[in-house]
């Protein structure tokens, strides 16, 4: 079960990754889906102990209360939503580059910065909603597709409620180029259409669809 829910993590962020700039609404929306999901599956045990639910029907049912909450609103409040969901980005990832470059570092600096940067990020999403947009869904994609963060980690956070397992290194090579792919496709710069060129000029590889022009009933 666990591997299925880490390849749908993989599926989500390559999705994330690769919407363009004109798909943001559904971008948001999905991040606002995911972000429902997750708060609703960590309260699921106090919440589903009120609705009177218990273990996995308390958390699929939070979480799937939680995920209706998260995309309704993301698609009512889109310029809102954006600038909460840059705050709430911004803050993790200045809380996991901390972690990863100054471990050392006190909670009152960590959270003190977390903050700073995320009310910078929160400004900034309602000021040019479309760019926040696209480095959000960037960023949590490339989170996702490099499996920095995995279904593992948001179950130790639920289970510890602490945010520890879920930060990662921000400066691992793979995330800041899966960063940089996001972006470029996101505002048009990077497209798969050369694809199937490419892959015809290597040797020994074969694009699935159309014919070469030198097989026999190839159009002329």
């Amino acid at each position: 079960m666990i591997d299925a829910v880490a390849a749908a993590f993989v599926l989500a962020g390559i999705a994330l990754l690769l919407s363009g700039t004109a798909l943001s609404v559904y971008g948001v929306v999905a991040v606002g889906l995911a972000a429902g999901a997750g708060s609703g599956y960590l309260v699921g045990p106090a919440v589903g102990a009120a609705l009177g639910l218990e273990g996995v029907a308390a958390a699929g049912t939070t979480a799937a209360l939680g995920a209706v909450v998260g995309g309704l609103g993301s698609y009512l409040v889109l310029s809102a939503a954006v600038s909460l969901l840059g705050f709430v980005v911004g803050s993790y990832l200045t809380l996991a580059a901390i972690a990863a470059l100054a471990p050392e570092s006190g909670w009152a600096l960590e959270w003190g910065l977390a903050v700073v940067v995320g009310l910078v990020a929160a400004v900034l999403g309602l000021a040019l909603t479309r760019w926040v947009t696209a480095a959000i869904t960037a960023v949590i994609g490339a989170a996702l597709a490099s499996r920095s963060l995995t279904p593992e980690g948001v179950l130790a956070a639920g289970e510890t409620l602490t945010l520890e397992p879920l930060l990662f290194d921000v400066t691992s090579p793979a995330f800041l180029a899966l960063v940089a792919l996001g972006l470029l496709s996101q505002f048009g710069l990077f497209s798969l259409a050369p694809l199937p060129r490419l892959v015809r000029a290597v040797p020994g590889l074969v694009w699935p669809s159309g014919r070469r022009r030198d097989e026999p009933g190839a159009a002329r």
